[in-house]
């Protein structure tokens, strides 16, 4: 966000590139998104790229994952580099000892975390809080609208773009043929000759993409 709203042509989604995480390792996640971040940030040229405050969605525990990342990257909060912030819900313990975020209604403002200092409230109506929750939840909604159109891409995907030689064409008069992916897989060389504009060496070039040969 900068002076006039938010700067949608300055957002940016990460995929995650490593597959040593256990699912739900956010604490690891988090490491290698900032870690590409500072990386990328340490090779612009132009000063104003980098960003004044950085807001973690979380408490102490993803405070000291992107401190860790910033000093490693050659940043230091306390001296140069931009601010660093978490953001968390109070936490209160339950009738069996158990901690979590206090989300029952009521609940008094958000915590914030500071590297160094004791975290402290934001009271329910300061502007601050406004600004900051205002924040997280756009970064909420990007992030989930990345997620769906990756798994609408996913779900969408089709085995035939991966075959050599198989182009829109090619690939409409196959499904209108036999109907679906699946029939596709299942069907003999000379029956996908069959199909106008599949010659016999993309037919067997078709039947052996889908048959291991």
């Amino acid at each position: 966000a900068g002076p006039d709203g938010f700067e949608k042509n300055q957002y940016r989604k990460f995929n995650i590139k490593s597959s040593a995480f256990e699912p739900g390792d956010d604490y690891g996640m988090m490491r290698e998104v900032l870690t590409r971040r500072f990386a990328r940030l340490q090779k612009e040229e132009d000063e104003s790229a980098a960003p004044d405050l950085l807001i973690i969605d979380g408490g102490e525990g993803q405070l000291k994952v992107a401190l860790d990342v910033m000093r490693e990257a050659g940043f230091d909060p306390g001296t140069e580099g931009p601010a660093l912030i978490s953001v968390a819900k109070p936490r209160r313990e339950d009738e069996r000892g158990k901690r979590s975020a206090d989300r029952t209604a009521g609940a008094i403002g958000e915590q914030i975390f500071t590297p160094g200092r004791t975290p402290f409230l934001l009271p329910p109506r300061d502007p601050a809080l406004f600004f900051i929750q205002r924040l997280r939840d756009e970064a909420h909604r990007f992030a989930i609208g990345a997620h769906r159109a990756k798994r609408k891409k996913a779900l969408s995907a089709n085995p035939i773009d991966d075959i050599p030689g198989v182009g829109a064409a090619r690939k409409r008069a196959l499904l209108h043929h036999f109907g679906s992916a699946k029939a596709i897989a299942r069907a003999k060389a000379e029956d996908l000759e069959a199909v106008e504009g599949v010659s016999a060496a993309l037919a067997q070039r078709i039947y052996d993409f889908f048959h291991g040969s």
